[in-house]
């Protein structure tokens, strides 16, 4: 393959593999030392791309929150806060979304061959619009990022695109924080659903680290052989 860049996938889930509830309101799943650790993570890393749903559901901003953070980044001649990047299926996405309208940074919509015009018009010159395919080919995505200077991504989910990545063999290292409580609710978002994944009961992933944050739990899994940590 191309060369792509370091994919380092980030979640936290309750006990039970829940990243949210089923009701309206955002379920607290970490905590502010761990949202800190996240921040440090974000600012270290080129880009973070999310998943169209995610932008929809939780319309985030995706911002360094840190403001010795965002100087030192300016100080290295880089934004304050790294590249935005979403996947799209369908073109869906509102342009008045914080992921389009807050902070001075790159964003990048990878959509299908079948909604590029549609994305574009939809969005107008909020972000730059990809045709990535028919379907969409995630590899490819990764391979145009490391064209555009994108050496470090951070996922930061949803499911499904958590999901894509790990079928697919195109993570790096997982940052899995599990908060104290169970969800219990099958009508909830799980961390990812069946699949076919590299990792199995015959090849297991390597854990690089487990460290207690406050209330929650950190375990950290090298996915391929660029996780030296």
């Amino acid at each position: 393959m191309t060369e792509r860049p370091y994919v380092l996938l980030s979640c936290a889930a309750s006990i039970d593999g829940y990243i949210d509830d089923a009701t309206a309101d955002r379920l607290l799943l970490s905590n502010d030392a761990d949202l800190d650790r996240i921040d440090q993570v974000r600012a270290g890393c080129d880009a973070i791309l999310v998943g169209a749903g995610t932008v929809r559901r939780d319309d985030p901003r995706l911002l360094v929150r840190s403001a010795a953070r965002r100087a030192a980044r300016v100080a290295r001649g880089l934004p304050a806060s790294p590249a935005r990047v979403t996947l799209t299926g369908c073109g869906d996405l509102d342009p008045g979304a914080r992921f389009f309208t807050v902070g001075d940074t790159d964003r990048i919509v990878y959509c299908t061959t079948a909604t590029t015009e549609k994305t574009r018009e939809r969005i107008g010159g909020r972000a730059t619009v990809v045709d990535a395919g028919e379907p969409a080919d995630l590899a490819w995505a990764l391979s145009d990022l490391a064209g555009r200077g994108v050496r470090r991504l951070m996922v930061e989910g949803g499911a499904s695109v958590h999901a894509q990545f790990l079928t697919a063999g195109l993570a790096d290292e997982l940052h899995l924080v599990v908060a104290p409580f169970f969800v219990g609710d099958s009508r909830a978002p799980r961390f990812v659903g069946d699949g076919r994944f590299p990792w199995h009961a015959r090849r297991r992933a390597r854990v690089a680290e487990v460290r207690q944050i406050g209330d929650v739990a950190l375990v950290r899994y090298a996915l391929s052989d660029r996780c030296t940590g």
